[in-house]
């Protein structure tokens, strides 16, 4: 008997030991379970919270400030940073400017255009479109957030919208995707002003001949030629040119003792005239707002404008006239001759 209790009592022993490490197995079967779980849950965590937004990941790539600035002009910066998801065809900057010179508008007046928005929501999809999906849309027209259509085109590897090159696709953001333009989309009624600005500027001449069939700036035709600028002043440009009557020009000879041939002849011609030229079209209304300022001429060097009342002057010397339209830019007439 003793013997057979001493035998059940290690055979309890035995088996409680085994309970214990079988249930010790389990509990570390229990805990290791959550711990693999979670590990792999946050490796699959989406990346798009690391991502920034449409706005943010414009305004960092520093090739949209145009954009961003209309953006905000426009009070989209909220919608376009919201949840979304957006598809946005962003023009950049040198597409702006070109849309502006086209347009024949400032950036201010196209950030005061009532017209802001609706260019703007010309540009956004609804939903997120990657390149992918841009190209299988092919000859079909996609609702903007405007209202209005724009019109995919693929051929090879170029895909246009409107007409308009994308440049590059799959910009991703945490609340979309931006594909970049080289041109700005114009909703069909910004097109049509277009168009129309575009008829007006083809009846008018360019700056040579309109500074020719006026007569009164016979020296400074003669001068141009003489220098071998006519071609470049009836190039697109648009071009601005503070030009000197005759009468300015036999001023300024006299002051400075030389003849018109001696003028003519010098080396520095060129540089003189281009001293008279700033590129792009400002308007007195512009120059108005350049009081004090100076501005880089086409020679390389600055002119300082001063307003004082309704009288403007370059370099001291007084604008009598101003806003000949030409169809390549405009002129401004000096009673003077501007000196390097």
């Amino acid at each position: 008997m003793t013997r057979s209790r001493k035998f059940l009592a290690l055979l309890l022993t035995i088996s409680l030991v085994a309970a214990a490490c079988g249930a010790s197995d389990e509990t570390s079967d229990t805990t290791e379970a959550p711990v693999t779980t979670v590990a792999e849950t946050m490796e699959e965590e989406p990346m798009a919270e690391e991502m920034a937004d449409i706005v943010d990941t414009a305004v960092a790539a520093g090739s949209f400030t145009t954009l961003a600035a209309a953006l905000d002009a426009a009070g989209l910066v909220d919608t376009l940073k919201s949840e979304g998801p957006f598809t946005v065809f962003a023009p950049t900057d040198a597409a702006f400017e070109k849309a502006l010179v086209d347009l024949g508008m400032s950036a201010e007046e196209l950030l005061a255009s009532p017209d802001l928005g609706g260019i703007l929501t010309y540009h956004v999809v609804s939903g997120k479109v990657m390149a992918a999906d841009v190209v299988g849309l092919d000859g079909q027209s996609v609702s903007t957030v405007n209202g209005a259509d724009i019109m995919i085109g693929v051929d090879g590897d170029a895909v246009t919208v409107n007409g308009i090159a994308v440049t590059a696709t799959d910009i991703e953001a945490s609340n979309g995707v931006i594909h970049v333009l080289d041109g700005v989309l114009l909703p069909d009624m910004m097109e049509g002003e277009a168009m129309e600005e575009e008829a007006s500027q083809e009846s008018l001449a360019d700056i040579v001949d309109t500074a020719v069939a006026a007569g009164s700036f016979n020296t400074l035709a003669t001068a141009l030629e003489t220098a071998g600028l006519v071609d470049t002043l009836k190039s697109e440009g648009p071009f601005t040119v503070f030009a000197p009557t005759d009468e300015a020009f036999t001023q300024a000879l006299a002051d400075l003792g030389i003849s018109a041939e001696e003028l003519l002849a010098d080396p520095n011609l060129g540089g003189i005239l281009t001293y008279h030229v700033v590129s792009g079209s400002v308007t007195a209304a512009d120059v108005i707002g350049l009081d004090g300022q100076s501005v880089s001429t086409v020679n390389g060097a600055d002119i300082m404008i001063e307003v004082d009342g309704d009288v403007v002057t370059i370099n001291g010397i007084e604008v009598v006239t101003t806003d000949i339209l030409t169809s390549n830019g405009v002129i401004h007439v000096l009673d003077g001759v501007l000196l390097p």
